[in-house]
């Protein structure tokens, strides 16, 4: 009986979280599909990956405005906003760590890009047709893709999965048009073939890695319903945070990456890529480039972003050392001349859109003043995207809190 009763809550708990979107109307009198919250949901807000539904619904009314004009415009009439776009999906995405060509991997992370594109659109201008591209891109890799092999495999599936993540979190959520079964394949896909690849612990990589899979595992767990997920994903920007960006309140040496073979104080330094001052700010991959740092501080703000909107505050437990990340990457970014101690004095200064989640937090949220990194930022709106994991942030997020 006992276990009887244990099934039929399941069934039911299954069949709760497949409840269809239902139409409600809008204050224009219009009929603006959004969904109703599954009972197991419940502990989740939805949309809630990355943008909630306030942000969405600020968002659809500011790119009326001229300041915003251009950001929308560029987002629009981008490969990726086009109704014409087509997926290209694979079975299996190869992608190598070195110079040897890849098998599907440029294609899936801009497919993935395309269909979050195409769920903003939907949003922001209620237009079916770019509800139904989203869908249909998503809908085209859930019915092939099978896996993901060599060596990049983990990073593959954290940049893709992360767009793929925020795209369905958007459709499904607001849009009832997409058929339940194709919602249940997406949801296969992402727990099956990117959720077993963004769990995997990559402690002694550079630390790109595991805050890019912790960004994807985090947007995946929110879109599964998957609170054990989240929680996880959670310990693991706990642990990763303070040993990728180094605060004078660790001590003489960053803090170690957590389950790795880093340990010594030589194997530290060079894992930090010889540097050995350490300032307030300072980024593990700093003296390899800013590119990656950029990656880095994307995703931090997305976990945390993300957590936000789930009630969970994780800016304030890093907030101090994303501050001095951003601070000091801005300055160098910005020109300043660079010391011999740090770097040896050479930096490749190549940071790319990736601080305004962040920044709307600290400034809009909380009224920091950051002048250096909103310098940055404004330089660099133009790009919308890195064509990896971050897309049109700037229009999505700066001055929306």
């Amino acid at each position: 009986m006992r276990l009887l009763l244990r099934l039929t809550a399941l069934t039911v708990a299954l069949l709760a979280t497949l409840t269809s979107p239902v139409s409600l109307a809008d204050a224009a009198g219009t009929k603006e599909p959004v969904a109703r919250p599954s009972a197991s949901a419940r502990g989740f807000k939805h949309p809630g990956v990355l943008v909630s539904k306030a942000q969405l619904d600020r968002l659809r009314k500011r790119v009326k405005g001229r300041e915003w004009r251009s950001s929308f415009a560029a987002m629009r009439h981008s490969r990726y906003g086009s109704l014409g776009y087509h997926a290209t999906p694979v079975r299996v995405v190869e992608c190598p760590p070195d110079d040897r060509p890849g098998y599907g991997c440029v294609e899936e992370r801009q497919d993935a890009i395309a269909a979050y594109t195409q769920a903003l659109l939907w949003y922001i201008t209620r237009d079916r047709a770019h509800a139904r591209k989203a869908v249909q891109i998503m809908d085209a890799w859930s019915a092939v893709l099978r896996d993901h092999t060599e060596g990049n495999a983990g990073l593959q599936a954290a940049w893709a999965g992360s767009s793929w993540a925020r795209a369905g979190e958007i459709m499904r959520h607001t849009y009832g048009g997409w058929p339940r079964h194709r919602v249940r394949r997406f949801a296969g896909m992402l727990r099956t073939v990117y959720l077993r690849e963004v769990t995997v612990t990559a402690p002694d990589y550079n630390g790109n890695w595991d805050l890019a899979m912790t960004d994807a595992a985090m947007g995946i767990s929110v879109f599964l319903d998957d609170r054990r997920g989240f929680n996880r994903a959670v310990r693991r920007f706990r642990a990763r945070v303070p040993a990728y960006f180094y605060l004078k309140s660790d001590g003489p040496l960053p803090k170690r990456p957590p389950g790795g073979h880093i340990r010594t104080p030589d194997r530290i330094r060079e894992y930090w890529f010889g540097q050995r001052r350490f300032v307030n700010g300072l980024g593990q991959e700093t003296c390899r480039n800013f590119t990656h740092i950029g990656y880095s501080l994307a995703a931090t703000a997305h976990i945390a972003e993300t957590a936000w909107h789930q009630g969970l505050d994780l800016y304030g437990e890093a907030g101090k050392r994303m501050r001095a990340a951003l601070t000091l990457h801005a300055r160098y970014q910005l020109g300043a001349d660079v010391p011999h101690w740090l770097c040896g004095g050479n930096l490749d200064l190549d940071m790319g859109p990736d601080t305004e989640v962040a920044l709307n937090h600290f400034r809009n949220r909380r009224g920091i003043a950051m002048p250096q990194a909103q310098r940055v930022a404004q330089r660099l709106r133009d790009e919308g995207t890195d064509d990896l994991f971050v897309a049109w942030e700037a229009l999505t997020h700066a001055k929306n809190r």
